[in-house]
Parts: structure tokens; sequence; C-alpha cells
């Protein structure tokens, strides 16, 4: 693990290979999601506790403060993305009851690391589905099992900026 100790469960994904192949137990099946996570609300924490009941342990994979800044591109009148810088956003993650294991990742999708680490259920929002998916070609390859969760509190870290943005305080 990292060398940070205010995150414990920060790996590089070599580190998290090594750790699963060394206690199988204590990682299979596993839970894999990814996502940007910048503004923590109840809908990521919902979201992450449902995924981690689907197995026994779940990873999160963070996009890198790069990826961020490509897969959410400046949008007129916002601040430019993230507004948490990575390490803080896994800092967070990190207190999690659910989570388990945190991998920063800097590419626009979570391929790479689906294909290292092959979890046994992939976990993403209802908002997608198996054909807007772009990991799900990867999992399928594999044998792995996609679940989409029901999103239950439909907010974003965008929708939270744009409330913030345009909420008049007179």
């Amino acid at each position: 693990m990292t060398n940070d100790p205010m995150i414990p469960c920060l790996y590089s994904l070599s580190e998290l290979q090594y750790a699963i192949a060394a206690s199988p137990d204590q990682w299979r099946p596993l839970v894999f999601t990814n996502g940007c996570f910048d503004l923590l609300h109840a809908g990521h924490v919902r979201y992450l506790r449902v995924a981690k009941s689907l197995g026994r342990s779940l990873v999160v994979g963070l996009n890198s403060d790069q990826s961020v800044k490509t897969i959410k591109p400046n949008k007129p009148g916002f601040p430019p993305r993230p507004l948490v810088p990575e390490a803080q956003r896994a800092e967070v993650l990190a207190t999690l009851k659910p989570v388990d294991g945190i991998v920063i990742f800097s590419e626009t999708t979570a391929t790479r690391l689906i294909q290292a680490l092959q979890p046994d259920i992939y976990v993403k929002g209802g908002d997608y589905s198996q054909s807007t998916l772009p990991e799900a070609p990867v999992v399928q390859a594999y044998g792995g099992r996609i679940e989409l969760v029901k999103v239950e509190i439909p907010t974003s870290t965008t929708a939270l900026i744009d409330r913030i943005l345009h909420t008049s305080t007179e």
C-alpha cells in the first residue's frame, strides 16, 4: 500500500494485484466500480454501499485529476474540474466503510484496471446501460458480471455546482 497514513487503503495497481493474489479469500468475490467522486454526496454513499453488498470487497477506481479534466471539460461559467484534488478525494473515499481499496487511474475509462484486476462484479450506476458502458466488452470477455445499480438520489457534482452558482442569496 502507499505510505500515506491518511489513505490506508490506497494502492498502486501492482500492489493491489499482489494483495488480491496473496489473500484471495479476503478479496473475492471482488466488486469494482470507478468514478470521479469529486464532491461526495449521499447518492455516492448509497451507491457504494449497494456495490459492496454484492461481494466480499469493494475496490474503487478513482479518476486522476488529469482524467477528470479530460472527461469533464470546462463548462462556461463553471469552475474547472476536478474541484477537489485526487489525493483529497481518495482520502474521503477511504473513510467510507464499504471501500476496501482505491486505485487512482489516469485513463478516461477503467478498462485497463478491469483487465488487470478481473473483478468478479463490475458495478456502475443505473444511468448507464451495458451498451453505453465502455468497460462492458472487457468484463464480458473474461466472464465477469456487470451490475447496474439503481440511482436512488438523482444528483451529480455538476448539478450541485450548477445549484451553488445559480442560487440567488437575496
